[in-house]
């Protein structure tokens, strides 16, 4: 039990907490010996009334007796919608001490990103990834935090924090390891569920110490305390019982005593039974009986302090309660006296508002709140709502209210709350939309409006819930309302979240039925553009009728509207994949292009298009030996989303197609370093989604182009690199890859059948490039012993096919595949006319392994130095030791 006794009432959730500030003192020695040392979190939980509140606020006593800095926030039960509320009073401190082009200067380029979500700029005319803003937060409050030092964020209530800003809280404590930040978490056991909880588990999991779960008072401590508010007068029975009352609980403890103190009760055994009636009418209808005691006025301040929940001040209630600012005065007096309301408290050098209030005890808001009448509630938050707008603070801070209005066929209300949603959605809270958009449509819309609300609602979860988005995009189109390009819009939108959904087969039956319902002209070429899309990247229906089809429609375009281009870039793509003329593909790919440039309305944020046709179009110039263009479009993807605050997919895929890219020059480890970028920003989209094996297949290739071939199994087994295979196509060619590993780990008969298998798809596509699906290659090498003949038919249609595709590297890896058939002087031949077309050809691994084949084969100790040279470069460590052992430890540069 605490030694020093506490000198009030209002200590008493201390009692028994000597462990517990024990700790929070150690953890704050540590963060106030060294700037340099690593952040840590504190995490406190227990009932409600256990003393979270007050431990919260006994550290930040100590933090401040030692200098430190604190930022403190709390979540609150009516506030929960509201996005970044929390993380917004953590910063109100350091964002009102700052000038504006200082807060710029701080935050550099997450300015954009984080500030609208912060309150301190003004949103960017792309909608922002959710994914990009949190981080942007996280930069934002590193950057702040470095200006204090020491530094203490203490977050109370953190089970009714807003979700935004728990995702913000879970991302900023695994980060803490480079920064000197104490943060302390108060929160209650269960409470919250689904994302929220989540991001609270990821909380505890990072705390340094485990999670301290609070505990009542025991009897003993309940007794000192007693004595402590009442005197040494009161009886051991008297003792006994406020602690079988309360059961324990210091806030119960507290206003129980209080209670007696009010009616000078005496603490003595005959008066013990009294107990429970005053215990009663501290808490629930007690707490209502004593505000009725208090007056209509006063009980009407109270309800409208707690339908405001934030931003309490007397001139705020008065209004909202339609009260004389005088009689608003004089019931906040009454209500502080009654141990309602108080003063808010403010860190040291901050001011406080003239009349501004809070509740004493989390407890009583929601008490007081549950017990305003349902309809009286529901008009007072109409009102709250109504005076938000006047005021012209916005349709998002209006919609916290505006969700508690009943529905009523209110079309206004419909239209504000759409707004609230674009608002949401233009800081990156698409959470937030979907609640106002889905309570718009239990007002609900008039029947022109519907749709397109439904059609809102879909396009605000695309990026968060890929199903819910399906669910609400096909409602909308059932109904009336979508036409003309709206509905297109709409449709090609739910072809791309069944995409994502891995529903590919319905997402080109989607686009193929609302084709069939249009005429001839640009919105039936758009819907055929995305059916041969969708079909295209499909890894096993792609067969040759569809090739012609395509064929032919592209085959009238000119490229004179996106449109045509699309079509031009679909069919560019598909000849690439089938090993057609390489010539050809360019050609097609060119034409796309105004000025050899991207048109407009077909960059990479632009909706009508989608990321997908802009990664067809890198890929048919990588794969067709214009890796410098390819580079080109997949970095210009990069900067685009990353100045746009696209940080969930999309950036992942730029990260994972320009690291396609960087693999076919040969810079490995440039190309490793951002395929594991795309994967980590994957990870948090979601696994066994097909942006997550593009940048799973992406690395297990390149780590075993560098000869690391435990990592790339390790890879493989970390993140499923596995069958069952995605729906979709994926670069590079994911059995290809699989069969090469799989060989490389010495599975011998398991790569063949993998191998075979990519046999199969390609022959039911009617063809491949042996450079995008390399099996044909690899299957040859495998077979050389076992099945020579078939090896060499194998060699031979790689042959075939790459003299057909026609680039250097396609027949210069073919020909290195005939050289591994071979032994002696044919050997060297075809090693050395392999050399030649690779030493033309932009892929610089293909070219160092060659040379050190050719070196080999020749026994050539200036070839083998010209290969070393290249696979040094490159970064291919394993090509880098064949090559040294080749030369012999003697001859070896």
């Amino acid at each position: 039990m605490t030694e020093r006794r506490p000198p009030s009432a209002g200590s008493a959730p201390l009692w028994e907490r000597d462990a517990e500030i024990a700790t929070v003192a150690q953890t704050l020695d540590v963060l106030c010996a060294d700037q340099s040392s690593a952040g840590s979190v504190l995490v406190f939980r227990g009932e409600a009334g256990l003393g979270k509140t007050a431990l919260l606020s006994e550290t930040r006593r100590i933090a401040e007796r030692r200098g430190c800095t604190v930022w403190s926030a709390r979540g609150a039960e009516t506030l929960r919608s509201v996005p970044f509320n929390v993380v917004r009073q953590l910063l109100h401190p350091v964002l009102l001490s700052i000038l504006p082009e200082e807060a710029r200067e701080y935050l550099g380029d997450w300015y954009d990103i984080a500030g609208p979500a912060l309150g301190i700029a003004d949103p960017q005319e792309d909608r922002p990834d959710p994914q990009y803003v949190c981080d942007g937060l996280v930069a934002a409050v590193r950057r702040l935090s470095r200006r204090e030092w020491p530094l203490v964020l203490l977050v109370d209530d953190a089970h009714w924090a807003d979700q935004e800003s728990l995702r913000w809280l879970a991302a900023f404590v695994e980060r803490l390891e480079d920064l000197s930040v104490l943060v302390v978490v108060g929160r209650r056991p269960g409470e919250v569920s689904g994302k929220s909880a989540r991001h609270l588990e990821a909380v505890a999991a990072a705390a340094v110490h485990p999670v301290r779960n609070l505990s009542e008072l025991t009897p003993d401590a309940t007794a000192e305390f007693t004595r402590a508010a009442l005197g040494r007068q009161a009886d051991d029975a008297f003792c006994r019982e406020v602690w079988a009352v309360t059961a324990g609980n210091p806030y119960e403890t507290v206003e129980l005593l209080a209670k007696v103190r009010d009616s000078e009760l005496q603490p003595v055994e005959a008066r013990a039974g009294e107990l429970r009636a005053l215990n009663r009418a501290a808490r629930g209808g007690g707490l209502v009986d004593r505000l009725k005691g208090l007056g209509l006025e006063a009980t009407q301040f109270a309800w409208a302090a707690a339908i405001l929940g934030t931003g309490i001040t007397v001139d705020m209630v008065a209004r909202l309660a339609t009260m004389d600012a005088d009689i608003a005065r004089h019931c906040a007096d009454l209500l502080c006296n009654a141990r309602i309301l108080t003063e808010t408290e403010r860190p040291n050098g901050t001011e406080r508002e003239p009349g501004e209030l809070e509740f004493v005890h989390p407890l009583i808001a929601s008490d007081v709140y549950n017990s305003i009448p349902a309809g009286v509630c529901t008009a007072m938050h109409g009102v709250a709502a109504q005076i938000i707008t006047e005021l012209n603070r916005g349709a998002a801070e209006a919609a916290r209210h505006l969700l508690k209005v009943h529905p009523d066929d209110d079309e206004e209300l419909v239209e504000q709350l759409r707004e609230a949603a674009r608002e949401h959605l233009a800081v990156g809270a698409p959470d937030a939309a979907r609640r106002c958009l889905e309570r718009a449509l239990e007002e609900p819309p008039r029947p022109e409006v519907h749709a397109h609300v439904l059609y809102e609602l879909g396009c605000a979860t695309l990026l968060t819930a890929p199903a819910v988005t399906i669910e609400q995009l096909q409602s909308a189109l059932s109904m009336p309302g979508l036409d003309g390009n709206d509905r297109v819009d709409a449709v090609v939108r739910l072809s791309q979240a069944l995409l994502h959904n891995d529903q590919l087969e319905e997402a080109v039956r989607t686009v193929e039925a609302e084709a069939a319902r249009h005429a001839a002209g640009s919105q039936r070429m758009r819907l055929q553009a995305f059916q041969f899309m969708w079909e295209g990247i499909h890894s096993e229906t792609v067969s040759p009728a569809r090739s012609r089809r395509l064929a032919e429609l592209a085959g009238t375009c000119t490229g004179r509207d996106n449109a045509e281009r699309a079509l031009l870039i679909l069919r560019g793509f598909d000849a690439m994949a089938h090993g057609e003329s390489a010539s050809e593909v360019l050609e097609l790919c060119d034409r796309a292009l105004v000025n050899g440039r991207l048109a407009p309305g077909l960059g990479w944020t632009d909706r009508e298009w989608g990321i997908e046709l802009l990664m067809m179009l890198g890929s048919a110039y990588a794969y067709a030996d214009q890796l410098d263009r390819a580079e080109s479009l997949f970095s210009q993807a990069l900067r685009v989303y990353t100045s746009a605050g696209w940080r969930g997919g999309h950036l992942s895929l730029a990260n994972a197609f320009l690291g396609l890219a960087y693999r076919r020059q040969g810079r490995l480890k440039d190309a490793e370093t951002t395929l594991r970028d795309a994967l980590a920003l994957a990870e948090r989209v979601g696994r066994g989604l097909p942006l997550y094996w593009s940048a799973t297949c992406g690395l297990v290739d390149t780590l075993l182009a560098r000869g690391r071939v435990d990592e790339a199994w390790s890879i493989a087994g970390k993140y499923g690199f596995a069958p069952p295979y995605p729906s979709t196509i994926v670069l590079p060619d994911i059995r290809s890859v699989r069969g090469r590993l799989l060989l490389a780990v010495g599975r011998t008969e398991e790569g063949i059948n993998e191998l075979e298998a990519a046999e199969k798809t390609a022959t039911s596509r009617g063809g491949h490039n042996p450079v995008l699906a390399p099996w044909s290659i690899d299957l040859a090498k495998a077979l050389a012993v076992s099945d020579p003949a078939r090896a060499a038919r194998l060699a031979a249609d790689a042959r075939r096919q790459a003299e057909r595709f026609g680039t250097d590297t396609a027949i210069g890896e073919a020909l290195r595949c005939a050289a591994a058939l071979e032994t002696g002087r044919p050997a060297v031949q075809l090693l050395a006319r392999a050399v030649t077309y690779l030493e033309a050809s932009p892929c610089q691994y293909e070219h160092a392994a060659a040379r050190v084949e050719y070196g080999v084969a020749a026994d050539s100790v200036a070839e083998l130095n010209r290969g070393l040279d290249l696979a040094r470069a490159c970064g291919a460590d394993g090509l880098v030791a064949q090559a040294r052992q080749a030369l012999g430890t003697g001859r070896a540069r």
